[in-house]
């Protein structure tokens, strides 16, 4: 096998990534399938480490038709991203793969509390890292996370998984017309308004120099491939330092 083009990246999972053809909750095949995905990569010698959402529980931003205030919606958006990381944990470690889930909010019965440096070394002994609770803040999003996370454990990319197979102009799904970006660069993603990640994580990303790739979690091996640095999914990054 190539030698892997990274060496340390975080990985940012959609909570409905989980929900496989469910309309809610978490499908086991789709879990099983994903956790394969994620091992393949660790076998390369990656580094890796993965934030994940809670949409598939719970969305913070819509609570306001339940009359529940959107600090606390945050917060329960948080604690659903906590139910997300244990399931990917048990199952992962049901592969007999080494497993750490650190949390912004602390949860001593569950997860480790986030302390940068003890996130760094269980990366060094080739623990794969799962950071739960987002920020730990409201009003941040998990996209924000992970760029944050990103930045403090020195990941050499942020790859996002999506169900399609990289950046486009539009939904290629509602609009098969749609463009394909093979590259493009953070400032094209924000002058477009793609929503590949949040404005604040792309902007993130952008300050650090840390490259995004957008890749298609559906198609097996595809995460392997963008690790080798194959030419598939989407790279944004700055053109004007090529």
């Amino acid at each position: 096998m190539d030698k892997p083009l990274y060496k340390r990246v975080l990985l940012k999972l959609s909570g409905e990534a989980l929900m496989g053809e469910l309309g809610y909750g978490i499908d086991p095949q789709t879990l099983k399938y994903i956790v394969s995905e994620v091992i393949a990569a660790r076998d390369m010698g990656i580094e890796l480490a993965l934030v994940i959402g809670g949409g598939n529980i719970f969305r913070g931003a819509n609570v306001k038709s339940l009359g529940i205030g959107r600090v606390s919606g945050d917060y329960m958006g948080m604690l659903a991203t906590v139910i997300n990381s244990m399931a990917l944990q048990d199952c992962l470690e049901s592969f007999q793969a080494e497993t750490r889930v650190m949390t912004a909010l602390q949860i001593d019965a569950v997860a480790e509390k986030y302390v940068r440096r003890r996130a760094l070394r269980h990366l060094e002994k080739g623990r794969i890292v799962i950071f739960g609770a987002g920020t730990g803040n409201p009003y941040f999003t998990t996209d924000t996370a992970a760029a944050l996370r990103a930045m403090e454990v020195q990941a050499e990319a942020l790859i996002k998984a999506t169900k399609v197979d990289g950046v486009y102009s539009a939904d290629p799904i509602e609009n098969p017309q749609a463009r394909f970006y093979p590259e493009i660069s953070y400032k094209e993603v924000l002058n477009l308004d793609l929503k590949i990640l949040d404005a604040s994580a792309t902007i993130l990303c952008k300050q650090n120099n840390i490259p995004i790739l957008v890749f298609n979690l559906r198609k097996s091996g595809e995460l392997c491939r963008i690790l080798n640095g194959e030419r598939v999914g989407t790279k944004i990054f700055s053109k004007e330092q090529v």
